[in-house]
Parts: structure tokens; sequence; C-alpha cells
């Protein structure tokens, strides 16, 4: 599942930038998937270029077969600044709060069902995706990688957005390390982000 980025958070609107949409190529084909298109996801800016129209039209596959009589220019919109997952050494801008996917779990196009898409924390490709710059955040073990996480240490960034530890006084670490656990099944029910997680604090 595509949500690195469990439900308990703190943080300030004032602390979100909304202004880039994740880099073409790395959106979710559906939100079963887990990659750079998930949410909780480090990601650094790609272009920045503010001369740039607002939007950009262009064609694209996400559309469907355009190849029928009649039906005109598909144009697809889309933000030109663009982030994409950060890369270990990086110093990221921070972390994608919305899934980037272009269907549900279903195969249906989110295009075609606003609902769905804000009730699946996610944004079309080319959307806008909010990022978080600060706060404090809960990541599951999909969202780690390289060096293990200790409490009260620093973490960096790693590649395809995630993180690990680092010493606390490095130059490249993002936060701290508040907290970490585990979910597991009660009662015989399904527990949704069963496995390991992270508490970091951001900024």
């Amino acid at each position: 599942m595509a949500l690195r980025l469990l439900p308990f958070r703190q943080y300030n609107e004032q602390d979100v930038v909304n202004m880039f949409a994740l880099t073409d190529g790395e959106a979710l084909d559906d939100t079963t998937q887990d990659s750079e298109g998930s949410n909780g996801v480090f990601v650094s800016v790609k272009d920045g270029n503010f001369n740039q129209e607002v939007v950009s039209y262009g064609v694209n596959s996400y559309l469907g077969n355009e190849a029928y009589p009649h039906v005109g220019a598909g144009m697809y919109p889309s933000n030109p600044l663009e982030v994409e997952a950060a890369s270990s050494g990086e110093v990221p801008l921070g972390l994608t709060l919305n899934q980037t996917a272009k269907a549900d779990e279903n195969g249906e196009k989110l295009l075609y069902n606003t609902t769905k898409k804000e009730e699946l924390q996610a944004v079309l490709p080319g959307q806008t995706v909010p990022i978080a710059t600060k706060g404090i955040f809960t990541l599951s073990a999909a969202a780690t990688g390289g060096n293990a996480l200790a409490i009260g240490g620093g973490f960096e960034a790693q590649d395809n957005g995630k993180i690990g530890g680092v010493a606390a006084g490095s130059a490249l670490s993002l936060g701290t390390v508040i907290g970490t656990g585990s979910r597991a099944p009660q009662g015989g029910n399904l527990e949704q982000f069963e496995g390991g997680y992270v508490i970091v604090k951001l900024g």
C-alpha cells in the first residue's frame, strides 16, 4: 500500500509547501503499490524554474485512447514545477503528505472519481502534492532504509525518498528520531498498518 505516512502527525499548515508536482514517471499505477509516488516520501526539487507557465498542457496517455474521429486534441494539464524522490546525500525539501496515483486498488482511474481520490489521500499525476517541511510524523517501516534509526539520534535521506539513521550532529541530519514501535492485529481483527514504525521530528 502507498501510505508510508501513518495517521499520527503534528504539523502547521504554514510549514506545508503547495508549489510542486511529483515528476513524471514516479506516479503510482495504482494505490496498492509502494514506490516514489507514495506519501511519506522525502523529496528534492527537480525543476524550480518560475519563468515557466503556471500550467503546462500536453498529450498524456493517462487520458486514454484518442485515436477516434471527432475527439480533437486531448490536452492534459500539469504543474511544470517538479520534485522527485530524494537520494542519499541530499537535503530534501520535505516529505509528501499525499500519494500521487493514477488508479485506485481496483484499477479504476482516479481522474473520474474525485471523492475516492480524496479518501485515498491522493493527487493525480501532474497535480500539486503538499510537502511538509517541519513537524512530527509517524512513518512505516517501508519509509526506512540504510542505517538503523535510533531513538534520540538523527536521520538522513536515503535513496528512493527513504530515511536512515545518522549521528544527531551530522550536517545531513534532517531532524530527530523520537520514538519507535510496532503494530499488530488485536482481537482477531486485521491491522491496516501492521509492522514497525518510527516517529520523527522533522526540522
